[in-house]
C-alpha cells in the first residue's frame, strides 16, 4: 500500500476520551482528484479527511489519525452527533452525482480494502461500523452512492450486511410518504436500531423518506426511491436484528 503524505491544516484536537470507533466513506464529488486534494488542504475551505484514495489506488494521508478531521458535518449515528470526533474519514476520488458519477475502479477498491484492514487491526473500530456519508447525514448527502460496492466490502468482513440466507417475506406492507400507523412506527424503530437518526413518530414524513432512501442506497441500490416496499421493510428488520436489536414486535416484525 503506497502512502503519500500530503498534510492538510484542517483539523483539531479530538475531545478528551474520544477515539475513532467508526470509518466514514465519502466521494470527493469534484471534477478531478487534484482539485479535491487542493480543496481538502485549503485552510479557507475548512474541510478535510484523514485519507484520500485516487482512482488509480494512490493513498494520501492528509490528517493524523489521532486528530479530528472535518468531513462529516452535521451528522448522527446511533445517537452520537459529533461524528468527526469518533471517526476516520476516507475520501474516494469520484466526480459524484453532479460531475459524472461512475463506478469505483478496481485499484481504488483494493486500496480501500487494504486501508480498512489496517485501520481495524490498529484502532478500536468494529468492522461493522464502516458507513457512508449518506447514512449519517441522509437529508444532506448522497455519497458514496448507489454505485459503491458495499457487497464487496461485506464479503471482506466490513460493514453490516444481510446474511447469506436472507429471503424477503411476501407479507410485509408497502409504505409511502404520508402514511401513518403501527407499521410505519415499526419501520422507524428498525431503522433507528441499525443506527439511523430517526424518531419513532408513526408518521412517514420527509425525514423518514430521506432515511429510507439512504438505507436503500446502501443496502438495496437497484432501487432507492424512498418508498418502503416489502423488500425494504424486510431488509430493515433483518439488519436491525443483525445489528443486535432486541426482537421487534408489530406488523413488520418476524418477516425475516
Amino acid at each position: 500500500m503506497q502512502l503519500v503524505e500530503h498534510p492538510s491544516p484542517n483539523h483539531d484536537v479530538r475531545p478528551e476520551g474520544a477515539a475513532p470507533d467508526l470509518v466514514l466513506l465519502h466521494y470527493t464529488g469534484m471534477a478531478s482528484g487534484e482539485a479535491a486534494l487542493a480543496r481538502l488542504c485549503d485552510p479557507h475551505a475548512k474541510v478535510s479527511a484523514h485519507y484520500l484514495i485516487e482512482e488509480d489506488g494512490r493513498l494520501f494521508r492528509l490528517v493524523p489519525e489521532e486528530r479530528r478531521a472535518w468531513h462529516a458535518g452535521v451528522s448522527c449515528w446511533a445517537g452520537a452527533r459529533d461524528i468527526n470526533a469518533r471517526s476516520i474519514g476516507i475520501e474516494l476520488v469520484n466526480p459524484g452525482h453532479e460531475h459524472g458519477y461512475r463506478p469505483f475502479p478496481e485499484a481504488q477498491m483494493r486500496a480501500l480494502l487494504a486501508l480498512l484492514d489496517d485501520l481495524c487491526r490498529r484502532l478500536p473500530i468494529d468492522r461493522r461500523r464502516v458507513l457512508g456519508h449518506s447514512d449519517v447525514a441522509p437529508e444532506r448527502k448522497e455519497d458514496p452512492g448507489e454505485l459503491f460496492d458495499w457487497a464487496r466490502l461485506a464479503a471482506a468482513g466490513f460493514g453490516l450486511w444481510p446474511s447469506a440466507d436472507f429471503a424477503p417475506s411476501p407479507h410485509a406492507p408497502d409504505l409511502a410518504p404520508g402514511m401513518s400507523g403501527a407499521a410505519v412506527l415499526d419501520l422507524q424503530i428498525a431503522l433507528a436500531a441499525i443506527g439511523y437518526d430517526l424518531e419513532g413518530t408513526g408518521l412517514f414524513d420527509a425525514r423518514t423518506e430521506c432515511v429510507v432512501r439512504a438505507f436503500q442506497r446502501h443496502f438495496r441500490p437497484a432501487r432507492f426511491d424512498g418508498l418502503a416496499d416489502a423488500e425494504t421493510m424486510n431488509l430493515a428488520f433483518h439488519l436491525a436484528q443483525r445489528a443486535g436489536a432486541p426482537a421487534l414486535t408489530g406488523p413488520g416484525a418476524g418477516l425475516t
